[in-house]
């Protein structure tokens, strides 16, 4: 049906309006925010190409809370985040960058617990079987050991920092499902990847919740840019081998920084 041009015209309007709020709402806060940015790889920003920020952790300003920041300019912004980090790093090296004048805490971890790369170097060269067996046992880590790990850890960033709003980032599937023209992994490898993705985003989630933490999924977001969609915003297999299997700069820029902006706009918004 289509509508009379003023109700289109009144409709756009109020969209507009409330858009412009929340984007006015974000702006005005952030000057008050001091934000640091825990987590692993997938937040320091591996796979972008560029560690001009510290070469040693691969931080880098196209990861996405370097680019939040640079975009919202908060009161300070201390970027801890570390590729390779685990559970046990974050709680041993990064914390002391909270403390109660902290406001805003973004975080990603739990891959390296599961023993992401070991299950990337398996399943690049062994074969199906090998890769879903690697898969399972992550799985089953995720299933039974990742929780209280991921519990630790939230307790103790609510402890450091008990003002602070803290946004739980998860992890993007790697693969598209319809990737009959995909050369290299087989789809069974592909499926049982997107599956240990799915596990640890759902756990991660519930623990998350279960901290009153706000979760960010950004598996809707790189929808349609996995690795053999043709606009993939991951890396494949690269040199140095490290940067594989993360989100590059794109990923960083067009992925996992709207799914973070929304959720702080939105939390701005709430408190005008």
């Amino acid at each position: 049906m289509k509508l009379p041009r003023l109700v289109v015209s009144a409709t756009c309007a109020v969209t507009l309006s409330a858009a412009t709020v929340v984007a006015a709402a974000a702006s005005a806060s952030a000057a008050t925010v001091n934000y640091v940015a825990l987590g692993d790889s997938y937040s320091s920003g591996t796979g972008t190409g560029s560690y001009d920020l510290d070469s040693a952790c691969q931080r880098s300003s196209r990861a996405y809370p370097a680019k939040w920041a640079a975009a919202h300019s908060p009161a300070s912004f201390t970027f801890a985040a570390c590729s390779g980090a685990k559970t046990g790093d974050v709680l041993n090296n990064q914390l002391s960058a909270l403390s109660s004048s902290t406001s805003l805490v973004s975080i990603t971890i739990g891959g390296n617990d599961a023993g992401f790369s070991s299950v990337m170097q398996t399943c690049v060269l062994s074969s199906d079987s090998s890769c879903v067996s690697a898969v399972n046992t992550a799985k089953n880590f995720a299933d039974t050991q990742l929780p209280g790990l991921l519990g630790n850890v939230y307790s103790a960033i609510k402890s450091k920092a008990p003002n602070a709003r803290v946004v739980v980032l998860d992890y993007p599937h790697l693969y598209i499902t319809n990737d009959s023209g995909c050369i290299g992994m087989s789809h069974t490898k592909h499926v049982a990847l997107n599956s240990a993705a799915d596990e640890l985003d759902t756990v991660t989630s519930q623990a998350a919740t279960k901290a009153g933490f706000t979760f960010a999924d950004v598996r809707g977001q790189f929808s349609g840019h996995e690795l053999c969609s043709g606009d993939g915003w991951l890396n494949s297999v690269t040199i140095p081998i490290g940067s594989s299997y993360h989100p590059t700069a794109t990923g960083h820029a067009s992925g996992y920084l709207p799914v973070f902006s929304g959720k702080t706009a939105l939390a701005a918004a709430s408190k005008s």
